[in-house]
């Protein structure tokens, strides 16, 4: 986008790689001896775009340059086609706001001499931005970051390219062991373009996909093609996006789609998008038919870490979070972190909730890896995303494998989400995200824990500066000590009318408890949240 930064990277980045710096704006206003804006007044826009391609067209047949676009060229399919076919290309993402903070003094932008220049950035962004993100081979946040820093981000990327001749070979396979319902987790960069891993669990060459009007815009289509390419009649459900969907009504729909389209018991459904869309898909899978298979194709963090893997399939009801479900596990799981460019801040933070979850009740040299590479995690460099994904999925592969229906320790992965669902459901679904509830739910875990001698003081601190460090709540709403006990009574762990939570002994190692004094935990209700 306009202001992204495109021409100062591009220099820098063209003389620490020894290349030429070509600027395809500067190029047209050096061959017609006039400016941008005024082709924009004497041709028009249509007249413009047809000067630049022909100019990036004739620039993409050179070698050993580095090219910034304008903004719009993206627009044309051609130029598409043909900036994948001669080069890598990247996309440097800004949010609008600090776009329109760039632009807003620059009047030699023909685009945003309106009325409102601000309401025009932000069309032009919703316009353009699922084309930079499908064409892209690279997607670098800008954020508040140096441009040193970012251009060193990047030649990292741009070295992993060139060094990465094929895709399987940076690819990390766990396995969950469930004896004969044993399945594989891929996890890798660009994996969606690696369909052969999931041809093996579609016998009928027929499936559907199911996906959210977020995710359906930017993988539906590679994915279908690719698919179809391989002989796969491929249909699509696509549910409207949020928390506040997953529900009968949008289970319903799936149903009608199936039903309609008379898909049968061999047709596997494929999830494609975050937590709610693997909920629903695979409750849909556990009882369309009685069964049939399903494949999960997690794009979110935290779907990758958690949701995406164990089985836990379901709907929410008014009076509680999935609280109507089946376990019904996926023959495959395919993590690709290229996906997570795409994702938000808000709800990358809110995955890191959950990768953070691991360390607390289980693993503490982890827990200790993510202190020390948050920062690492939050820049979304690719390295530290796949490690701590892949470290996450084998820490849940073990306790599925040992307690696939949590009768036992497969509960413990429940830190924090009894006050968080709470929370998710006294707000109304969708108000806080899930990861965003379960870092205040945890937080006030670890405040219970301190008040029954668990956990010092230091440690309770230690946990809050790591949630804090990542940008998520530390505070819970204040719903109300009587609300929160009236919500948390409807949660699926309580046993013979007592709540159970899910506590810390001691920093990587939970603990399940009913024995809860109820002034402590009115304590904590009343100090963690505000």
């Amino acid at each position: 986008m306009m202001g992204a930064g495109k021409t100062t990277v591009g220099k820098l980045l063209a003389k620490q790689l020894g290349k030429q710096f070509i600027d395809s704006d500067e190029e047209i206003q050096r061959r017609t001896g006039v400016t941008i804006p005024h082709i924009f007044d004497v041709e028009g826009e249509a007249g413009f775009r047809a000067r630049e391609s022909g100019v990036i067209q004739e620039l993409l047949e050179g070698d050993n340059i580095v090219l910034a676009t304008g903004g719009g060229a993206i627009l044309s399919q051609q130029n598409r086609v043909a900036m994948k076919k001669h080069g890598v290309v990247v996309y440097l993402k800004s949010n609008v706001h600090d776009l329109w903070q760039r632009t807003r003094h620059d009047h030699n932008r023909p685009l945003l001499q309106t009325e409102n220049p601000r309401a025009k950035l932000q069309e032009l962004h919703d316009l353009r931005d699922p084309l930079y993100t499908e064409t892209a081979d690279l997607i670098m946040h800008t954020g508040k970051q140096s441009v040193q820093i970012l251009l060193e981000k990047l030649q990292q990327k741009l070295e992993g390219l060139e060094t990465m001749t094929d895709t399987q070979g940076t690819m990390q396979t766990l396995n969950v062991g469930l004896a004969e319902r044993s399945y594989p987790i891929h996890i890798g960069s660009g994996l969606l373009g690696h369909v052969e891993l999931l041809l093996p669990h579609i016998p009928r060459k027929r499936t559907v996909i199911v996906s959210n009007t977020t995710v359906a815009p930017l993988y539906l289509r590679q994915l279908s093609e690719r698919l179809s390419a391989n002989g796969v009649q491929v249909q699509s459900v696509i549910l409207p996006d949020g928390e506040q969907y997953k529900s009968g009504e949008s289970l319903n729909t799936i149903y009608d789609a199936l039903l309609t389209a008379r898909s049968e018991r061999s047709t596997p459904l494929i999830a494609l998008g975050g937590g709610v869309i693997g909920d629903i898909t695979g409750y849909a899978a556990a009882t369309y038919l009685r069964g049939v298979p399903f494949i999960q194709i997690p794009t979110t963090l935290l779907s990758q870490v958690d949701s995406s893997v164990g089985g836990k399939t379901g709907i929410n009801h008014p009076l509680g979070k999935n609280m109507i479900g089946a376990f019904y596990q996926p023959r495959v799981v395919l993590a690709d972190t290229a996906t997570l460019d795409t994702l938000p801040d808000k709800e990358l933070r809110a995955g890191i909730a959950e990768v953070i979850k691991y360390g607390l009740i289980r693993d503490l040299p982890f827990l200790e890896w993510l202190e020390g590479n948050i920062g690492e995690l939050l820049a979304r460099d690719t390295a530290a995303l796949q490690y701590a994904i892949a470290r996450s999925c084998q820490n849940k592969a073990e306790v599925v494998g040992n307690d696939e229906r949590e009768s036992g320790e497969r509960a413990l992965l429940n830190l924090g989400h009894t006050f968080g669902h709470a929370i998710e459901n006294g707000m109304g679904y969708g108000v806080w995200l899930h990861g965003e509830a379960v870092a205040a739910g945890t937080i006030m875990a670890a405040d219970l824990s301190q008040r029954l001698g668990w956990l010092s003081a230091q440690e309770v601190a230690r946990v809050r500066k790591l949630f804090e460090q990542t940008g998520l709540p530390i505070i819970a709403p204040k719903l109300g000590a009587e609300k929160y006990l009236d919500l948390m009574g409807l949660d699926k762990k309580v046993a013979d009318g007592k709540i159970r939570f899910v506590l810390l002994k001691a920093l990587g190692q939970a603990v399940m408890t009913g024995d809860v004094p109820q002034a402590l935990l009115e304590q904590t209700l009343e100090s963690c949240s505000a």
